[in-house]
């Protein structure tokens, strides 16, 4: 049994079908959670696929970090019968700098029936 990088439980119950089968998400924190596992695994295809084409950078790559853990602090809409999300959360890392985390408040928008990552920023930047 493989613990999910999200914090979750197993990676074949929580995020892996999503990463790995192209499973849609059922709601925003979802969808966050798994692109958390893709970071944390990379797999950009999964990135790729989930990122909103008008705000999709032209290259995904995971910058060489080592993802290290997950916490969920906020979690605004983004069920299964609304169209927008937004999931803020800690993202822990460490980089040839040593530890650090990356804080963001992700903005989720439903798009041909699957959830898809639009926008984000740092919830502590005015």
């Amino acid at each position: 049994m493989t613990a999910c990088p999200c914090g979750g439980a197993e990676y074949r119950s929580c995020c892996g079908p999503l990463v790995d089968d192209g499973v849609p998400a059922r709601t925003a924190e979802a969808l966050m959670r798994s692109r958390y596992t893709a970071f944390a695994l990379d797999r950009p295809d999964h990135l790729w696929r989930t990122w909103h084409p008008r705000t999709r950078p032209g290259k995904i790559a995971s910058g060489g970090l080592e993802w290290t853990g997950l916490t969920i602090v906020e979690v605004v809409a983004g069920g299964e019968d609304d169209d927008d999300g937004v999931v803020e959360f800690e993202a822990r890392y460490i980089d040839g700098d040593g530890p650090g985390t990356l804080y963001e408040r992700s903005l989720f928008q439903r798009r041909g029936g699957r959830w898809v990552y639009t926008d984000g920023s740092d919830p502590r930047e005015g």
